[in-house]
This record gives C-alpha cells, sequence and structure tokens, in this order.
C-alpha cells in the first residue's frame, strides 16, 4: 500500500459518523446491510449517510451491492488488512510480532 491510498482510507476513517458505520458493517459481516438499515440503526440521516458511504467506498473501506431495490453496504476486509499491515509493517524493527511488544513497551490502550 502507498501512503497516498492510507492517507485516503484514515481520512475517511477519521470522522465520527464514518467509523461509525464501518464498524457497524464489520459487525455485519459479507451479508452486510442495507441503507436503510445503516440509517435506522445509527441515526444518520439518510441524505447525510449516502455522502459518508459515498466517502468509504471510494476510500476503498467499503463496497456495495445492489439487491432489488435496495442497496447492500459491506466492508471491505482485505482493504482493511492491507491498512493495518501497512501501519504496522516496521513494527518491533521488522521482527516477528504478535503486538506483545506494546504490552512490554507499557503502551496503554487510549479509551
Amino acid at each position: 500500500m502507498e501512503n497516498k491510498h492510507a492517507i485516503t482510507a484514515l481520512a475517511a476513517l477519521a470522522h465520527e459518523s464514518r467509523l461509525t458505520v464501518f464498524r457497524l458493517l464489520v459487525q455485519a459481516g459479507s451479508s452486510g446491510i442495507a441503507a436503510g438499515k445503516i440509517s435506522e440503526t445509527t441515526g444518520i440521516a439518510p441524505s447525510s449517510l449516502s455522502f459518508h458511504l459515498k466517502e468509504l467506498t471510494y476510500a476503498g473501506m467499503v463496497q456495495a451491492r445492489q439487491e432489488g431495490r435496495s442497496v447492500i453496504y459491506t466492508a471491505d476486509y482485505s482493504a482493511a488488512a492491507r491498512l493495518v499491515a501497512f501501519l504496522t509493517e516496521n513494527c518491533c524493527s521488522g521482527l516477528e510480532c504478535d503486538f506483545s511488544c506494546a504490552e512490554n513497551n507499557d503502551v496503554k490502550e487510549a479509551r
């Protein structure tokens, strides 16, 4: 992955509504969720949701497919995996890492 693609994906996810939608789609799995149900579940107005879904789709983090009269959205798991791999590719100076290095360096999860 190139920096440009990572920046686009991170920018798309760096908005509260889009991150909420993406996490909902991750939970939904490969069956996805119709746009109307996403709006209903998240409380995001349909007009705003359309914009956010467009941004996530443009960034390659979400895919859309037509099923009858509904548009079904799914998280693109391979894109998410590529983004995580890109962000952690030099973790532990390139040595094999299972992320336990964060515990060894007293890195605390921000909540």
